[in-house]
């Protein structure tokens, strides 16, 4: 309980202030880095007063200059705000639409240009998902995406969404697959209580959808590279 008080009372004291003089800038002046870094620091300081520590490893894999797509493993809400410091430059991101109508935080993201995704959407809203996040590798932003798309129950891989293999075939952006654990005892899923612990992230070398066929066989390589990093019981 402590660590979740911790981590909640850093962010609302950072974030307000930050918000309100951040998100009027980028309005303003479109400028949105700002805004990015300094969430990015809120998060990484409320993490560290709650005892939750990060280590990272493989981020030498990542391309430079590319724009890129994180697939991720999923397992905690603790999951993303671990993560994407851990990117090198800026990332944009998969969202459920639901956070994404958050006062102030919604706003926010839609600044920063992460994409809505309805969990049990259409084929159409998939599709204008995949073309939101097309234009937006194409300013150069990274795109990450939990290709489960919801979190693992049990901590074991579940079958992986297709529209990220869509997106990385129309696109031809580097895939990167990351594996990520030691979440899921920290937060369980369906549960608001935090304990202090370690995150593991594992950048893997980069997965270049040219070099496959079809999506089926993209699909089976990020995930053989994303279970390699996990221990043996979580793949699934």
């Amino acid at each position: 309980m402590i660590a979740s008080l911790t981590l909640l009372v850093t962010i609302l004291f950072f974030s307000i202030p930050a918000a309100l003089t951040l998100i009027p800038w980028a309005v303003i002046t479109g400028d949105v880095k700002p805004l990015y870094n300094v969430s990015i620091w809120i998060v990484r300081t409320a993490y560290r007063l709650a005892g939750i520590r990060v280590i990272s490893e493989g981020r030498e894999n990542v391309p430079a200059g590319k724009a890129c797509i994180f697939m991720v493993n999923h397992l905690s809400n603790l999951d993303p705000p671990a993560l994407l410091p851990q990117i090198p430059g800026r990332t944009a991101a998969f969202s459920k639409r639901s956070i994404m109508k958050i006062p102030a935080m919604g706003y926010a993201m839609k600044l920063a240009e992460f994409i809505p995704v309805d969990r049990l959407g259409s084929v159409e809203n998939a599709q204008e998902s995949v073309a939101a996040a097309r234009r937006v590798l194409e300013k150069g932003i990274h795109i990450t995406t939990f290709v489960e798309g919801t979190r693992s129950k049990d901590g074991r891989l579940l079958p992986f969404k297709k529209g990220p293999f869509y997106l990385a075939k129309e696109t031809g952006a580097p895939c990167i697959p990351v594996s990520l654990y030691g979440t899921e005892t920290m937060m369980a899923k369906h549960s608001l209580s935090i304990q202090p612990g370690t995150a593991h992230i594992i950048f893997h070398p980069p997965i270049y959808p040219q070099d496959f066929a079809d999506r089926r066989e993209l699909l089976e390589a990020v995930r053989a590279a994303i279970a390699s990093g996990l221990p043996e019981w979580m793949r699934g």
